[in-house]
């Protein structure tokens, strides 16, 4: 018999609260197209994306989640000192160690509540949400931050065609807590290692360091593999995630797919069958593909602009780089 006393944890958790940061400068297509040889159409034909937001100096990681921290924990109406532990899912943050989790909690008044960073990609923030509603119901924290960050701008090869025009910055954010029903679904999720050349950093830190090569590390991936990837495969995990929470499509009232492109999106819209009252999150329009911030910051936006409300049922799903996935339905806050 075990000797271990079992956690107070509660029965279930819940998104309680969501805030999101975007950066204050807006660059436009034709910017991009300084460095690319492409046109506006091209780039809206391919992706739907028209604007996206870059950092400044001054938006950093840590400064674009604290921004999107504090409007989530204001959202939830609880106070920093509750959070038990911060979760910061980001592939732009420079440092190996220390996590930037830990000078988040510390910056926004948590106290000493856990802390790390996790790296899965797009998908980091479904992965984000699981550790959070496990830690809670086990009883290993009451309240949860979970941070979607990222300055993939950083990242960006200005003179690569088939990636320039993709990427965005900013910080998307949610407060889990505990709920007396169901409201977090069971997340459908894993990997498939096989295909981890299709998104990749082009230089390994250690070799960077080694050679000193004169480009800086960037994303690239393989577009047309990514693609039909998520349209065909994304699609099926997407459906077991409506099956294993017991919604069906007709039941759901908003979609909030990773931000990478609106033909994806649109393909996964028709796949899924959803019904035209589904609302469907489209924020890659004007904000671009933020990876792991890009679900939340969507999130985010819809509740803002009333296109979603309180109590809604969504669908969310990330999917990236690895290549990974996560897929859960929730009840939005």
């Amino acid at each position: 018999m075990s000797k271990i006393k079992p956690g107070q944890g509660a029965p279930y958790a819940r998104i309680m609260g969501v805030g999101g940061y975007r950066p204050t400068r807006v660059v436009p297509n034709e910017v991009i197209l300084e460095t690319i040889d492409s046109s506006d159409e091209w780039i809206r034909s391919r992706s739907g994306i028209a604007t996206r937001h870059w950092a400044s100096e001054e938006e950093t990681v840590a400064a674009m989640s604290i921004e999107a921290s504090g409007k989530a924990i204001a959202d939830a109406g609880i106070t920093p000192d509750q959070i038990g532990a911060v979760v910061v899912s980001t592939v732009s943050h420079f440092k190996q160690t220390p996590a930037i989790a830990t000078e988040i909690a510390h910056k926004i008044g948590a106290g000493r509540p856990a802390a790390f960073d996790i790296s899965a990609g797009c998908a980091g923030f479904g992965y984000g949400l699981t550790l959070a509603k496990g830690m809670i119901v086990e009883g290993s924290a009451e309240y949860v931050l979970v941070i979607g960050v990222e300055r993939l701008s950083d990242l960006t090869d200005l003179t690569d065609r088939a990636t320039a025009f993709l990427f965005g910055d900013g910080a998307g954010a949610v407060v889990v807590g505990p709920s007396k029903v169901p409201a977090i679904g069971p997340t459908i999720w894993g990997s498939e290692g096989d295909k981890s050349e299709t998104i990749k950093q082009t230089v390994a830190w250690d070799k960077f360091h080694a050679e000193r090569p004169e480009k800086f590390p960037a994303i690239t991936q393989e577009g047309q593999a990514v693609f039909r990837w998520a349209v065909f495969e994304m699609a099926k995990v997407a459906q077991q995630a409506l099956d294993a929470a017991g919604i069906a499509p007709e039941d759901l009232d908003v979609f909030i797919p990773h931000q990478a492109n609106m033909r994806i999106i649109d393909s996964m819209v028709k796949t899924l069958k959803l019904p035209e009252s589904v609302t469907v999150a489209r924020d890659v329009e004007t904000t671009g593909n933020t990876s792991a911030a890009s679900i939340p910051l969507a999130m985010e936006r819809l509740l803002a602009t009333g296109q979603a409300k309180s109590g809604d049922t969504a669908l969310v799903i990330g999917f990236g780089a690895g290549l990974v996935y996560a897929a859960t339905v929730v009840t939005l806050p």
